[in-house]
């Protein structure tokens, strides 16, 4: 009983980190969008093969920009367009992105 509360509430923890994390600004991210939308389909909503960007989390988003731009995960299409992005650029597109449903 005792470690599945503190599973928990380490869990519950967890989310509200990610939730905290989330720094983007949906409306900077629309105006920022439009160049992903030749591949990834009108609004993220997806474009195979292509993958969908509407309605993911945002922090995955994230994290799949950095890791194009760190080179982590390579795509020549995908590591060119996150390299020109800055961290704002990146959390502004990936809340446009989740806030897409």
């Amino acid at each position: 009983m005792f470690r599945k509360a503190v599973a928990t509430i380490i869990i519950a923890s967890l989310g509200t980190v990610g939730a905290a994390q989330a720094s983007g600004d949906a409306r900077a991210g629309a105006s920022k969008a439009e160049a992903c939308f030749g591949c990834h389909g009108d609004k993220g909503i997806g474009m195979p093969p292509h993958p969908a960007l509407a309605s993911r989390p945002a922090a995955d988003l994230v994290k799949m920009l950095k890791d194009f731009k760190s080179g982590a995960k390579v795509n020549p299409v995908m590591s060119a367009m996150a390299g020109g992005l800055e961290d704002q650029d990146m959390e502004d597109l990936a809340a446009y992105f989740a806030s897409v449903k």
